[in-house]
């Protein structure tokens, strides 16, 4: 017990810390907080973040105070972490959005119909929150090609018979941010075209400019696969190229590739010590943990596309996905809303119980 109010303590003084950085956040001077002159690289907290009470809600569970060689770890904190961030936002939530593969499903696999997730996410759209899967996979305007992926989730929409405002509340953005889909009252689909929802900024970009920029990057992916003798065929699509191995690749390869593509691009548009999110296209060159693939624009940008449509503020939505490193496609998610950082569907699953 000794042990437990010692680390209760200790994220209690880091609670306040953050607590004090966002009032000075509210008064416009958030570089004199103590969090950010220890950290001077703290991104925007948009909720309190409980965790004293976090920590002993794990605790519970985990036992951590009680090992007596394994100091807490990076996952103990990062469970602690999604577990303060569901308590704060649980009481205001009105958007959900959802990473794809390892987040809902396992990696390159469809949404199994006897997936515990699927009663999870019923009684969300039940008790009127907003679902959306935000996803790299990008079938153009197909709506059939996502409706397989997600086909055990719409039978379960079918089976527990969703009203059709209930399943209105359930959308589907591809392509991180280009192809918008609803669930209509028949279970299906929608395509929803950009004209009725897309920020002015996402609608000047060309086809032209976008194929441009899919050169570099498809470009700089061949490159890649010479210079690291990889056996890969890379794949173009309409918004996406991605480098797609015959043979099983290290995180480290594939970084490499992300890396490499993102400097290509920020250089292609005279930026080079911008960020993906700061330049005239953003875009989003990502480790997808067995492939390497370049989008046009990026989740921070669907997120936004889908608080503007529904009203949702940044302090009440929710993105939940695995790739929160700074070669995944899940991090530039941080700057529009609240996170929950997990590593595979089971830990969705306990996210969703727990905002239940």
């Amino acid at each position: 017990q000794e042990n437990a109010n010692r680390y209760a303590g200790i994220f209690g003084s880091i609670e306040m810390l953050i607590d004090e950085h966002r009032e000075l956040l509210q008064a416009g001077i958030p570089t004199h907080s103590r969090l950010a002159k220890l950290v001077p690289s703290i991104g925007t907290f948009f909720t309190r973040l409980p965790l004293e009470a976090a920590f002993r809600h794990i605790n519970r569970t985990n036992r951590i105070s009680a090992r007596k060689h394994v100091p807490p770890s990076f996952n103990d904190i990062r469970r602690i972490l999604n577990m303060a961030q569901v308590m704060a936002i649980a009481p205001e939530l009105q958007l959900v959005t959802f990473d794809g593969d390892m987040t809902l499903y396992a990696d390159g696999q469809n949404f199994a119909d006897d997936s515990p997730l699927t009663v999870l996410l019923i009684r969300l759209l039940r008790q009127g929150i907003n679902v959306a899967i935000v996803t790299a996979a990008g079938y153009g305007t197909d709506a059939v090609r996502y409706e397989q992926r997600l086909s055990g989730l719409l039978r379960g929409f079918a089976k527990e018979e969703l009203t059709p405002a209930q399943v209105a509340r359930f959308y589907v953005l591809g392509g991180e941010c280009n192809f918008l889909f609803r669930c209509r009252a028949d279970y299906r689909l929608e395509f929803i075209d950009d004209t009725m929802y897309a920020s002015s900024s996402l609608r000047s970009w060309t086809d032209t400019q976008v194929q441009q920029l899919l050169d570099v990057a498809e470009a700089e992916l061949a490159d890649c696969v010479r210079r690291l003798g990889i056996n890969a065929q890379i794949l173009r699509k309409p918004r996406a190229v991605g480098l797609v191995p015959h043979e099983e690749l290290t995180r480290e390869q594939l970084d490499e590739c992300a890396l490499s593509s993102q400097m290509a691009l920020l250089r292609s548009q005279g930026a080079p010590k911008s960020e993906p999110c700061d330049v005239p296209i953003p875009f989003c060159a990502f480790n997808g943990g067995s492939d390497c693939w370049v989008d046009i624009g990026n989740k921070l940008i669907g997120v936004q596309i889908l608080q503007e449509m529904i009203g949702s503020p940044p302090q009440a939505t929710l993105h939940v996905g695995d790739q929160f490193l700074s070669t995944g496609n899940d991090f530039s998610t941080r700057a529009a809303c609240c996170t929950c950082w997990i590593i595979s569907p089971h830990e969705t699953q306990g996210i969703l119980t727990e905002l239940d």
